[in-house]
């Protein structure tokens, strides 16, 4: 395919995080008054200051009213689940210790220590770094443009394999859209006893929809200048008897 996707720009690490708490549902928080696992309660301030909007009888509130200093120590988790079915759907994993504060109608809760583990491993976030960023542009619409996209179109999901080296695609069963970002759309590609995931880089970062769909229109175009990979064809084959 020549080097029309050398260009492999990631997200950095912190904006990652903060994408994570930017669309994650639940939550789990590990404190002095035991574990409990909240669904929706959470939102983030500029600062990157996780706020939970607590029921009035939970364990938490009351550990963080009765603590002896005020303000707790705790652990909060995030899941980064993907939105498109696919195998082990839980993409990264986001851990934050540090401290509560109860403020007017929520706990406010303040990190000390953060770390992201995804299927690279496990990085420690600079606090800093991640007070000062954003979340990805894209973070907020991924889930409706991915379902979007596998449950209207697998036809382009399809086409878009033609941009995947022949070698990762040998073995496919099934290849699914798991992961969009303003640098690039991954894909998952799953065999009989893996899966393995490819990202293809857009030709610039995409700040907004209206930037995406021209990034992805470009991906599809190169996708149709190439040939169908071997590995699905054979697979669509069998399928067919």
């Amino acid at each position: 395919m020549g080097d029309r996707h050398t260009w492999t720009a990631v997200p950095a690490t912190a904006q990652r995080a903060r994408s994570v708490l930017a669309t994650a549902w639940s939550c789990a928080v590990t404190a002095e008054g035991g574990r409990e696992e909240f669904i929706g309660v959470h939102t983030v301030a500029e600062d990157g200051r996780v706020l939970l909007h607590l029921p009035d009888d939970s364990m938490l509130t009351a550990a963080a009213i009765c603590a002896p200093r005020g303000e707790p120590s705790a652990v909060l988790e995030f899941a980064d689940v993907a939105p498109v079915p696919v195998r082990n759907r839980i993409r990264a994993r986001l851990w934050m210790a540090g401290w509560f504060k109860p403020e007017e109608g929520h706990l406010a809760f303040s990190p000390t220590r953060i770390v992201l583990r995804d299927g690279g491993g496990a990085v420690v976030v600079d606090r800093d770094e991640y007070a000062r960023t954003e979340p990805d542009p894209l973070a907020t619409a991924e889930a409706r443009l991915l379902t979007h996209l596998a449950d209207c179109h697998p036809d382009a999901v399809e086409r878009l394999t033609r941009l995947v080296e022949p070698d990762n695609l040998h073995g496919a069963v099934r290849v699914q859209p798991l992961a969009v970002d303003r640098h690039a759309l991954t894909l998952r590609i799953e065999r009989s006893r893996d899966h393995g995931d490819v990202r293809l880089p857009f030709h610039r970062p995409a700040d907004d929809l209206g930037q995406l769909t021209e990034r992805m229109h470009i991906l599809l175009s190169q996708a149709s200048a190439g040939t169908c990979p071997r590995a699905l064809q054979r697979q669509r084959t069998d399928g067919d008897g």
